[in-house]
């Protein structure tokens, strides 16, 4: 039988699971009728046979037997004298069926056709997971980390796909090791040198998005949507949520009983603080509760200017700022208000203070808790009080004391 034997080509089709058979069919026909074309002209009286499973593939080709010296197309006929060499029983008109043996081709022509294929069947799986990880942008996707390198992480989808998770989609608190699994969401297929690159984040507003859908049922459903996600990645979030059932608060179904489903989502981002505040189209409340956790005691809008100035009590200026002023800037880009705060007081402006509750990603929260106890709910009103007085009234050991004062007076100093 004149075949050839293209295993190690056929298994490429088979790795690949998601080219379909009759695409896998029809690129090696075209691979080997281009090989035919080259060396008679033509592929029309020609049949390419290819059986994946064996990876065995044959050419047959079939003539018209006519009379000798009547032959007007080599290519369609064959001559009476020709044909009986072949088998003694041909008569004219008949049929010639006859396998081509692709030796014949030469085994330069026949290598050609392996690499054309080869290419073929390259180009057909980037194709496929190029398409594939397209429909799945916006999607968690759960990888194995391969290789850590300075600029992004590489890692292994489930099928050995090569996925990229830059530095700048990583949480600034991420550190992964090698085999370690990580999830993210797809947020874009980019083209390097004719391959497809899957870029992954963990700090888009949609991987938020997505572990909510996880966590909480009712916007899985459908019941409550997501109206806005902003984020400041491992530090803040604040997430406005609107229930299309009267029956279903949106952001205790959120948050859970005791904080149940939102503490597995602070967890997977870095003990990032989330917000998730009850969306309304009254934009001076939805200003209002995007500050939260402060309490506003007044506000001018001007909504042409897209401007709100906001007044509050001197004890909730730092909390409506923020550390580093991450809490205003977030509330800003969620109602898309420029938003100004004021100090709701007539006597002489306050120094700039921050609440102890903004330091939770930097000092245990026993030890916040602890100055609370003596009255020190801010920076200032703890380094008001002398290290000996902190040590002995808050129970404290003298290392703790010097590195909350050297981080509380360096975010003062910074601001």
């Amino acid at each position: 039988m004149a075949s050839i034997n293209l295993i190690e080509a056929f298994q490429d089709f088979k790795d690949a699971e998601n080219i379909d058979r009759p695409t896998m069919m029809k690129v090696v026909e075209d691979v080997f009728k281009t090989l035919l074309r080259k060396k008679y002209g033509s592929d029309e009286n020609f049949d390419v046979i290819v059986n994946a499973e064996k990876g065995d593939l044959e050419i047959v080709r079939h003539r018209t037997i006519v009379e000798d010296g009547e032959v007007e197309d080599p290519l369609a006929q064959v001559a009476y004298s020709e044909a009986i060499k072949l088998e003694p029983d041909y008569e004219v008109g008949e049929d010639l069926y006859e396998e081509i043996d692709l030796i014949d081709f030469g085994r330069r022509a026949i290598l050609a056709a392996k690499q054309t294929l080869a290419g073929r069947i390259s180009d057909l799986k980037k194709n496929v997971l190029a398409k594939k990880y397209e429909d799945r942008i916006g999607e968690i996707i759960s990888a194995e980390v391969y290789q850590v390198w300075k600029k992004e992480i590489l890692l292994l989808d489930e099928e050995g796909n090569e996925l990229i998770l830059p530095k700048s989609e990583q949480i600034p608190q991420d550190y992964f090791k090698k085999g370690e699994n990580i999830r993210a969401v797809v947020i874009r297929v980019d083209l390097k040198n004719n391959n497809p690159v899957i870029i992954l984040s963990r700090t888009s507003p949609d991987f938020l998005a997505k572990l909510l859908e996880i966590e909480v049922p009712e916007i899985f459903d459908g019941l409550i949507t997501i109206k806005k996600i902003v984020r400041e990645p491992g530090e803040r979030a604040k997430v406005a949520v609107e229930s299309y059932d009267d029956r279903i608060d949106p952001v205790g179904a959120c948050v859970g009983m005791k904080g149940s489903r939102i503490h597995g989502i602070v967890r997977e981002l870095k003990n990032e603080n989330i917000d998730v505040i009850n969306y309304t189209t009254n934009i001076q409340l939805l200003i209002q509760r995007s500050l939260t956790p402060a309490k506003i005691t007044s506000m001018s809008l001007d909504q042409e200017g897209k401007h709100a100035s906001i007044f509050l009590k001197p004890d909730q200026v730092s909390l409506a700022i923020g550390k580093r002023g991450v809490n205003i800037k977030l509330a800003s880009d969620l109602t898309g208000y420029e938003l100004d705060v004021y100090r709701d007081t007539e006597d002489e402006e306050e120094e700039f203070d921050v609440d102890l509750e903004e330091f939770a990603d930097e000092i245990d929260e026993w030890v916040i808790d602890a100055l609370k106890k003596i009255g020190c709910d801010t920076a200032r009103s703890v380094l008001r009080m002398s290290p000996s007085e902190l040590e002995k009234r808050a129970d404290l050991e003298k290392e703790t004391v010097e590195d909350v004062r050297k981080i509380l007076q360096e975010e003062l100093e910074r601001e």
